[in-house]
């Protein structure tokens, strides 16, 4: 069974326009998503890129012509100008690792609904009561995140230095054994991959 795994960031809108494509091509071809929330702004000076706030004008301004245009050709309402945006990724990180690490719900549910709820339901993901109730939306126990906040504290971590370690320098990103793809719009390209096309 192949293994894919999963970098993403909880705030990213790229994340949120990837939907649940990934898991749909994961059933496809019988392989097994290791998901893998780490913490993009650190990601990209480690990595020879900026944050979105020290990018130029222009890249700015194309990244919001792209998110438009991805928006509307995946027919996913998405919110240029979120309310809670940017916000500190880190509780609702935790919170899909303390989630994973306990089990008993809905995971694939639980990353894509962090995203979504910055990018189109205009929720504050750094607030305890946002994660718990996104938690308990997508069946797990809302006070896993509590529990669990120091282990996944220093998952989150290790999961940076990982992504570093393994090539990775935007989000999302999927590895598979040494193929790497950047970006929701490789994920024809991963499945292709899986596929052996």
């Amino acid at each position: 069974m192949a293994q894919i795994d999963y970098f993403f960031t909880v705030v990213s809108p790229w994340v949120y326009l990837a939907g649940d494509r990934l898991e749909q091509i994961a059933a496809r071809h019988g392989a097994q998503v290791r998901y893998v929330a780490l913490d993009g702004p650190a990601l990209f000076p480690r990595t020879g890129g900026q944050v979105l706030a020290e990018r130029h004008e222009s890249r700015k301004a194309y990244r919001l012509q792209e998110l438009k245009r991805w928006s509307r050709k995946l027919g996913r309402t998405l919110d240029l100008q979120p309310a809670y945006f940017p916000v500190n990724p880190a509780p609702a990180s935790y919170a899909v690792i303390a989630a994973q690490a306990a089990g008993g719900g809905d995971l694939a549910g639980l990353v894509q609904a962090f995203p979504r709820a910055v990018w189109a339901e205009g929720r504050n993901i750094a607030e305890d009561a946002v994660v718990k109730a996104i938690l308990a939306e997508n069946g797990f126990d809302p006070a896993v995140a509590d529990r669990g906040m120091f282990m996944a504290a220093d998952v989150y971590v290790k999961n940076l230095d990982e992504a570093v370690a393994r090539g990775v320098f935007g989000l999302p990103f999927y590895i598979v054994g040494e193929d790497r793809f950047w970006g929701q719009d490789r994920l024809e390209m991963l499945e292709d991959h899986l596929a052996g096309r």
